[in-house]
């Protein structure tokens, strides 16, 4: 048993998770030589009585069910799938000591936290969102008063007859979340409330690598034909007023067909335009704001990209399924979807995939990368017929799900194949694996449709099922 596992284990469930293989090498070129083990079955046992300590690992992440023996021609394999770790017990770390025995794991190989990073993944461990702390140095009065009066006519624009309408500010913020009592009994600001309506300044001084940074780039002759940021004085440079600031820039991108109401009034804004929105309020409440590098929204030729300090909480393939919102910032998301940005349930993301591609862009891609840790939104402006013919091309040689040759795995998305194919044939590429219950929610079928499908990919050899048994329910 290598002793460098235990540092792989603790990097992929501090990471997106991963596959251990033992009883192979790698090749020069990346591919695996299967070279076998001598006694898959005691290695086993072996791996087994280590991870349920937790003088080895401080919390055992695995199942039982996570660990296999796999017979390739004649010679035995072990198979360790490593699953993302909840980030409630993040860090997971070896040797009893997380300041030396934290990992995770880039694109070049596993490697030794930082107490930053550390310390980040303690913070997102908390059951509490970040955001509720109470700054009891300051005030209601040290807001910014004009952005308060803005935030509080979109509501009412909203819920005009809403209880809240009528209640001096200091109550107002306090129902919201933006300000709570004091130990001292009077009302202070959260950190919600100070990062929306809050001038930079104050801000930078409870946060200082706080910078929000939008950038238009569109062409080569210039570094951008346009900017805003959260230093400059001539504004607030708070988060809500960006918000407005980024959005009306970014919705120029968004063709806009012309189309009337009941009221033979024309309707401006489209799905895409809800699809931008909530691209712009996921990354502003999902930023960990304590981290250096700040909020940075670009838009470019190729599409509009955001980006934000701090990975997802619940993973990028759960992001995508939706049905289980976990954002690190929650008091911040609860006030913008007090006026109707934002979805709070964690269909958000699915909601924005479907919304934009919808409209006849390109599938958004959400993407997340570690040492610093970020988290990525883009949304592509080619069109979806251009977008699905590079994406197919780009990832169908590289997709390890094929177990036919690579004619059978391309006849997929084609004219010839069913709409339910092609969700199927997607959500294997994006998330490594499509479940019956994955397929039926996305592709909105009945679960012995999606059974059907998924079976008929595997026998085409498209799908390769991975269970003990056909009847497996956890295959």
């Amino acid at each position: 048993m290598p002793k460098s596992i235990w540092g792989t284990i603790s990097a992929s469930a501090n990471t997106e998770g991963g596959i251990i293989v033992l009883g192979a090498k790698e090749r020069n070129d990346g591919t695996l030589e299967v070279v076998g083990l001598g006694d898959a079955d005691r290695m086993l046992d072996d791996f087994w009585n280590a991870a349920h300590s937790t003088d080895k690992l401080s919390y055992y992440a695995m199942s039982d069910r996570d660990a296999s023996i796999e017979s390739t021609d004649g010679k035995d394999l072990i198979l360790i799938e490593v699953p993302r770790a909840d980030r409630r017990l993040r860090p997971i770390y070896v040797n009893g000591n997380p300041v030396t025995g934290t990992y995770r794991r880039d694109h070049k190989g596993d490697y030794r936290c930082a107490s930053n990073e550390i310390q980040a993944m303690y913070r997102d461990a908390s059951d509490e969102s970040v955001d509720t702390r109470i700054h009891e140095n300051l005030t209601v009065d040290d807001l910014y008063a004009e952005t308060i009066g803005s935030y509080r006519r979109s509501c009412e624009l909203h819920h005009s007859a809403h209880a809240w309408a009528d209640l001096p500010d200091d109550e107002f913020l306090c129902r919201t979340g933006a300000a709570k009592v004091g130990s001292d009994g009077k009302v202070h600001p959260t950190s919600a409330g100070l990062l929306m309506f809050g001038e930079e300044w104050r801000i930078m001084a409870e946060f200082p690598h706080y910078f929000l940074d939008y950038r238009q780039e569109l062409g080569t002759d210039e570094r951008w034909q346009g900017r805003i940021t959260s230093q400059d004085d001539s504004w607030s440079g708070n988060m809500f007023d960006f918000y407005w600031r980024v959005f009306n820039n970014m919705k120029q991108v968004i063709n806009v067909p012309f189309k009337l109401d009941e009221n033979s009034q024309r309707v401006d804004e489209t799905e895409a335009h809800d699809a931008l929105c909530e691209a712009i309020a996921n990354c502003l409440t999902n930023a960990d704001y304590n981290e250096r590098r700040g909020v940075v929204f670009l838009w470019k030729e190729d599409g509009l990209h955001f980006s934000n300090p701090g990975g997802f909480l619940i993973g990028i393939k759960d992001a995508y399924i939706g049905g289980n919102s976990d954002s690190r910032n929650e008091t911040m998301m609860k006030m913008f979807t007090l006026i109707n940005i934002g979805e709070p349930a964690g269909g958000g993301i699915p909601d924005m995939v479907k919304k934009w591609t919808a409209a006849g862009y390109g599938r958004p891609v959400l993407s997340e990368q570690v040492n610093p840790e970020r988290s990525s939104i883009f949304l592509p402006l080619e069109s979806k017929e251009n977008s699905d013919f590079c994406e197919w091309g780009q990832n169908a040689s590289s997709t390890s799900l094929a177990h036919g040759d690579m004619s059978a795995l391309l006849t997929v998305p084609n004219a010839q194949s069913s709409d339910n194919e092609r969700v199927a044939f997607r959500l294997a590429i994006e998330q490594g694996r499509v479940t019956t219950a994955m397929l039926s929610e996305s592709a909105g079928a009945s679960k012995l449709t999606a059974n059907r499908i998924l079976r008929h990919l595997a026998d085409i050899e498209v799908l390769t099922w991975r269970g003990r048994n056909k009847t497996d329910p956890s295959q």
